[in-house]
């Protein structure tokens, strides 16, 4: 018997490949990003949030480096990410999953020319990296409220404290 891939990791797409696959997709395009290292309930709440904005979503990944790079802790990421991929390839509301190992995704969001890109609560519109790019084509910005309190940190310390 022979290993056949799942048909989601289809949805994989290396940096290189980016703009080209992101060019075949329905639009408006939607681009958020993150580490999304265990993903929880917050997580694929925001990122359903986030499709519903548009008709296509790229979700970008911080490389294994850049989420050691942005001060999480030490044993962070928990999952490497190629798993982080995987996982997020299987949403059905992520159309697109690639990474940057830069500490931003602009490369990536210039890269795809989004409509709408989209950043969780914690980010206020006018920090969002690529907001005035994405403005600047006709796009639009948002910033979605956390519906569910849950975060990768504080569900580690629970294990931890377990």
């Amino acid at each position: 018997m022979t290993y056949a891939p799942p048909t989601f990791e289809a949805k994989i797409c290396s940096p290189e490949q980016l703009a080209v696959r992101a060019a075949a997709l329905s639009r408006p395009l939607v681009f958020t990003n993150g580490c999304f290292d265990i993903l929880h309930r917050g997580h694929v709440t925001y990122l359903a949030q986030a499709a519903a904005l548009g008709v296509a979503m790229v979700v970008a990944l911080n490389s294994d480096a850049s989420v050691r790079r942005q001060g999480k802790g030490d044993d962070r990421p928990v999952n490497t990410l190629d798993d982080r991929l995987a996982v997020m390839a299987a949403l059905a509301c992520v159309s697109l999953v690639t990474w940057f190992d830069e500490d931003t995704p602009l490369q990536r969001i210039l890269d795809c020319q989004p409509e709408i890109l989209v950043k969780g609560g914690d980010w206020p519109v006018e920090r969002i990296v690529g907001a005035p790019e994405v403005r600047g084509w006709g796009g639009s910005v948002h910033s979605i409220p956390f519906i569910h309190q849950k975060s990768t940190t504080a569900l580690l310390e629970k294990i931890r404290r377990l």
